[in-house]
Parts: structure tokens; C-alpha cells; sequence
């Protein structure tokens, strides 16, 4: 049998700014947040990733993007 580790670690914020826009629920200021998560292999890094990830300021919810 073989078991295979996949450790996923916490997102770690690079940067925020202000983003165009206001909250839907609250309508507070947007603010857009880059983070990178790291996906490692029996704690061998596997690759990086850097997203982009909106919440408002006000209320604290995390915000979708649509097209």
C-alpha cells in the first residue's frame, strides 16, 4: 500500500489595495487581496500559486467576481 502526503499550508498575504466598487451587503469599500499558497509533497515544495481574493472592508465577507 502506498500513502501519499499532500500538506496544504495556510494562504500567505503578498499585498492589498483598494478595489473599484462597494459591497452589495453593506456597501463598504472593496478591498482586493493577493496571497500565495504553497503545495508541498512530504514537505518538498510542489508549486506556488498567487491569487487574487476581494473582501469588504467593512463587514469582513469574502466577495465573488462574476463576469
Amino acid at each position: 500500500m502506498c500513502w501519499v502526503l499532500f500538506c496544504d499550508e495556510e494562504d500567505k498575504e503578498l499585498g492589498r489595495q483598494q478595489a473599484p466598487g462597494s459591497c452589495p451587503y453593506c456597501g463598504g469599500k472593496v478591498l482586493a487581496m493577493d496571497v500565495e499558497r504553497k503545495w508541498s509533497f512530504c514537505f518538498l515544495p510542489i508549486s506556488y500559486k498567487i491569487k487574487r481574493k476581494y473582501l469588504c472592508s467593512l463587514c469582513s465577507r469574502r466577495l465573488e467576481l462574476y463576469h
